[in-house]
């Protein structure tokens, strides 16, 4: 693939990871290549055990996700892989999947008192609401940065009862908008669509001097509620926009959410071109563009985390993970359905083209 590179690290105790590189600038680069040394080379400083004959491990999840999608069954399958099995040594306790803001603590209180092995939360939100009533359970979750919410104290070393996923796919927005432009080379106007809660201005304002060097106007629209996102949409058309940019934020883009779903309904009626976080998006969803890691990916890496603390590793010893690999979607046939043609350079440079 174009935009990254990938390197071989090896640590002395653990033989050999890809660590990947992207080019979206020397500091960023820097970051990745740092956070990615530490949790390959700190990732098994414990003492690791076999699952316990005859015993039953219990997990539980608080997600915005439903349960029968393909990244909780990949997450399942890499449990499967780890010798945890459903419905022989593995017990799920329900309840927890599609849990919105409304229910999040209610359905956080039944999960903590379930006496549970470990329990899968996340976005941030689920997370809170776990880590708000326990200190105790093992909790893996993920989020956009662990350290920079103040959920663990470091990457290397959590600390407490939280580790899982640092996503830190803000980074990745620039990336995107850069994509955007290409993709539609008469915009003058892209419009950012970000979450007013957790979106600093300082992030929209480095996306707005990016598209201004390059002779575009980045307009900021910041959507605080799922209520708020198809006028937010209309707005953006109404200001002029020509394609729009979904920042990294699980309000926009979690892949067979009822946000995500109406997001897509509303750009497609719209016939805007936009660019999203996870590649599932662009396969499943029918958004034009995509690029970052794949959410099945993420859920797997939760799971191998989840099969560690079974076999007696603590949270606080398991170093915070980022993801490893990363995808450029193009789906030539979302594009065609909004009458949009997609620049054939652009079509050379994906990872997986949808036809």
């Amino acid at each position: 693939m174009t935009q990254s590179g990938h390197r071989l690290f090896q640590a002395a105790h653990k033989g050999w990871y890809y660590i990947s590189i992207l080019s979206v600038g020397e500091g960023t680069m820097r970051r990745r290549v740092f956070l990615g040394l530490i949790g390959s080379a700190l990732s098994a400083p414990f003492v690791v055990r076999a699952q316990e004959p005859g015993r039953i491990y219990r997990i539980g999840f608080l997600t915005p996700a439903r349960r029968q999608t393909p990244p909780v069954d990949a997450f399942f399958d890499e449990l499967r892989a780890n010798g945890f099995v459903e419905g022989q040594n593995l017990l799920v306790i329900s309840g927890g999947f599609e849990a919105t803001d409304d229910n999040l603590t209610e359905r956080a209180q039944t999960l903590v008192e379930a006496n549970l092995d470990a329990i899968v939360a996340g976005p941030e939100g689920p997370l809170r609401a776990i880590r708000n009533l326990t200190d105790k359970v093992p909790l893996v979750g993920v989020v956009e940065d662990m350290v920079g919410a103040g959920l663990v104290t470091s990457f290397a070393h959590p600390g407490g009862n939280i580790t899982g996923i640092s996503l830190l796919s803000p980074e990745l927005d620039g990336k995107r908008q850069d994509i955007l432009i290409e993709a539609v080379p008469a915009a003058r106007r892209i419009a950012v669509m970000a979450d007013a809660a957790a979106t600093p201005p300082s992030h929209t304002q480095e996306l707005q001097n990016a598209g201004k060097s390059r002779g575009i106007e980045i307009l900021v629209f910041g959507v605080s509620s799922p209520d708020q996102i198809s006028s937010a949409i209309n707005s953006a058309k109404a200001a002029g926009a020509d394609a729009l940019n979904f920042l990294a934020t699980p309000l926009f883009s979690i892949p067979g959410t009822h946000n995500n779903r109406m997001v897509m309904e509303r750009v497609n009626a719209l016939r805007l071109p936009s660019i999203f976080q996870w590649p599932e998006t662009a396969e499943e969803a029918g958004a034009p563009f995509a690029y970052g890691p794949r959410f099945v990916d993420i859920f797997r890496q939760r799971a191998q985390i989840v099969a560690k603390i079974f076999r007696g590793a603590k949270p606080s010893e398991i170093p915070v993970q980022q993801p490893n690999r990363f995808e450029f979607v193009v789906n030539l046939k979302a594009a065609k359905a909004i009458g949009y043609q997609v620049p054939a350079g652009l079509t050379l440079r994906a990872d997986k083209l949808i036809e």
